[in-house]
Order: C-alpha cells, then sequence, then structure tokens
C-alpha cells in the first residue's frame, strides 16, 4: 500500500512540474500558444483549465502525503527505542573492574646497575 501511494505522488508531482512550467506567471505561457486550445476553448479559458488543474495536483499531492504518512509500515516486532535506550544506559552506568596488571619481571640487566 505504502509503495503504491509512493508511486501515486512521483506522478502527481511530476505532472504538477509540467503543468506548473507550461503557465505563464502573466498569463500567457505555452498554453496560449496551443492552437488547437485556442480555437476550442480560447486563450482564457485554457488557462483557467491550467489553473485548475494545477491547484488540484497540489491538492491531490497534500492528500496523498498525509495518506502515506499513516500508511507507513511499522515493525511491531521492534524493541521500544525509550527501553532499548535505557538499557544501554544501565549497562553503561556498571563500569567492569580494571583488569589486574601483571607484574613485570625485572631484567637481568637492570639488576646489575
Amino acid at each position: 500500500m505504502f509503495t503504491a501511494i509512493t508511486i501515486l505522488i512521483v506522478l502527481v508531482c511530476v505532472l504538477l512540474v509540467l503543468v506548473v512550467l507550461v503557465q505563464n506567471p502573466k498569463g500567457g505561457g505555452i498554453a496560449s500558444g496551443i492552437v488547437g486550445a485556442n480555437q476550442l476553448m480560447g486563450v482564457k479559458k485554457t488557462t483557467d483549465f491550467i489553473e485548475k488543474l494545477t491547484w488540484g495536483l497540489a491538492v491531490t499531492l497534500v492528500v496523498l502525503c498525509m495518506a502515506a504518512s499513516f500508511a507507513i509500515p511499522s515493525d511491531n516486532n521492534a524493541p521500544d527505542a525509550a527501553t532499548t535506550l535505557q538499557e544501554q544506559i544501565d549497562n553503561a552506568a556498571t563500569p567492569a573492574a580494571p583488569a589486574a596488571q601483571p607484574a613485570q619481571p625485572a631484567a637481568a640487566g637492570d639488576s646489575a646497575k
């Protein structure tokens, strides 16, 4: 489920980028140069359609992101993070006894001096 939502998010992002690139902030853009769209709907209606498409894709992206946050797979067998941290603190709080240092034998040449 999470993988399917992630794929949909990527598709919506790509479509949103393409639709935004078609627009011109001053109302022209690539949409105003499309001859077929100008004859059928006119320039004003084409830009209105692209604006509505942009808003629709943006809302779809937000909804898909929220759905993905709920669909994130959870590992029920994983230990609680707070419990693991507490165990590490408890283990570090009890220092191990220092190891006894072995006695070093005196060198034969050192005792003569």
